[in-house]
């Protein structure tokens, strides 16, 4: 497969080495998985780079919490590296280059977050990598002074892809104290048995170099030291979806179950474990009554978790300037394309028909129907070849869609 926002294959392909489904059979939240520049067939220079570092410090104005730093484990006050921006950019927090500057010197490690945000390369490795792995992901560098270490040994709460860009670290892998930790369960608490983890025989003792990819389930323990010269690298943050997530959605539903509404019996002592057995049981075989044969609750499920997805992560962003110019000048020799990642449905509704994708709905007389169903699908169309339409209609069309952000002009 091809990322076209790249042309260097596809986003999760340029992390792995191994085949997608023999990553999601043997890695993905089992096993870290260490893959070499000349696995991959090439680096990672066009996604980011020691330039882009200079650029977002000295002249993107980037503030808090999109940058921190942290020397030897412990992050540095805000103060330490943030200041105003002068006249007309008075905002206190932003990135002050000469601050940064000199706490560098000094060894601390420089922090950019939130990439998938931020650097247009990476928006798109990151849109793409999503669409590929059905998860939200976010990116955040991490550039370290040589022989400096930026924290000290800790695991995630999320999986992560480390993508070395620039110089060279060295990483020590050990397993989980507390595995698949939960986003409410961080490392600090069992801080104890992570530095004791941390003391013993690593998993993986290993430098990474540029263009190398380092796989990490969450819950794995981990600590870098930059070697040399100073060290770039990407770590890209998967928040996976979990079987505890399904359940949250589950007990969601809890209240539109009737038994599962009653009170409690009068005089009833809740801190009796033995007075609760039984009541436990039945709540139990009722939800499960209530679940078993019936679709409904599992669409209900996936409408919960299906607005999460759309909440944490973006489609493909959209040039209001851009938008509004290939609008007004639509023709029908112009080709569109559905929005990425909008993931658009049709429905018909009387005469009528809706597309909708992310909250927004447009609805339009029923003859555009085939037309919108063609867009839903994806894939780039000339407007003068959208089905059921005349070419006067279908420039109305595209121009509504356009407008409201569903479609991009491909030309």
């Amino acid at each position: 497969m091809t990322d076209h926002a790249t042309g260097r294959g596809s986003a999760l392909g340029r992390c792995l080495a191994v085949p997608p489904d023999v990553f999601a059979r043997d890695y993905w939240a089992t096993a870290p998985l260490l893959t070499r520049a000349e696995s991959l067939g090439g680096g990672y220079e066009d996604l980011f780079s020691a330039d882009a570092v200079d650029e977002l410090v000295s002249r993107r104005a980037v503030r808090t919490p999109f940058v921190r730093m942290a020397h030897e484990g412990t992050v540095l006050p805000a103060a330490r590296f943030t200041a105003p921006g002068g006249y007309g950019a008075e905002v206190g927090d932003q990135v002050s280059s000469d601050k940064v500057l000199a706490e560098f010197a000094a060894g601390a490690t420089i922090v950019l977050q939130g990439l998938h945000r931020l650097w247009p390369p990476l928006v798109d490795f990151t849109r793409s990598l999503v669409a590929e792995i059905g998860h939200p992901a976010q990116v955040n560098a991490y550039v370290t002074p040589p022989s400096s270490q930026g924290f000290d040994p800790h695991y995630d709460t999320h999986d992560v892809f480390v993508l070395q860009i620039a110089g060279e670290k060295h990483w020590r892998i050990h397993a989980p104290v507390h595995r698949d930790p939960l986003a409410d369960q961080p490392w600090s608490g069992h801080a104890d048995a992570v530095a004791e983890a941390a003391r013993g025989l690593a998993v993986i003792d290993e430098v990474l170099r540029p263009g190398d990819s380092l796989y990490l389930p969450r819950g794995w323990i981990h600590s870098a030291t930059a070697l040399g010269d100073t060290s770039i690298h990407l770590t890209v943050g998967m928040s996976a979806y979990t079987r505890a997530d399904v359940v949250q959605a589950v007990l969601n539903l809890v209240g539109d179950v009737p038994r599962l509404r009653g009170s409690l019996p009068l005089g009833v002592d809740v801190s009796d474990p033995e007075q609760l057995r039984g009541i436990v049981t039945e709540v139990v075989s009722d939800l499960t009554a209530a679940l078993a044969g019936d679709e409904e609750p599992a669409a209900r499920v996936s409408r919960v978790l299906a607005g999460r997805f759309e909440r944490e992560t973006r489609p493909e962003p959209v040039g209001p300037v851009r938008t509004l110019a290939m609008a007004a000048t639509l023709s029908g020799a112009t080709s569109v394309r559905l929005r990425g990642s909008l993931a658009a449905s049709v429905q018909r509704v009387g005469d009528r028909v809706r597309i909708s994708a992310r909250g927004r709905a447009v609805t339009m007389p029923g003859e555009a129907e085939a037309a919108l169903r063609v867009l839903a699908a994806g894939g780039s169309v000339r407007v003068d070849d959208l089905p059921g339409l005349d070419e006067a209609s279908a420039l109305v069309v595209a121009r509504r869609l356009l407008r409201e952000g569903f479609l991009v002009a491909t030309e």
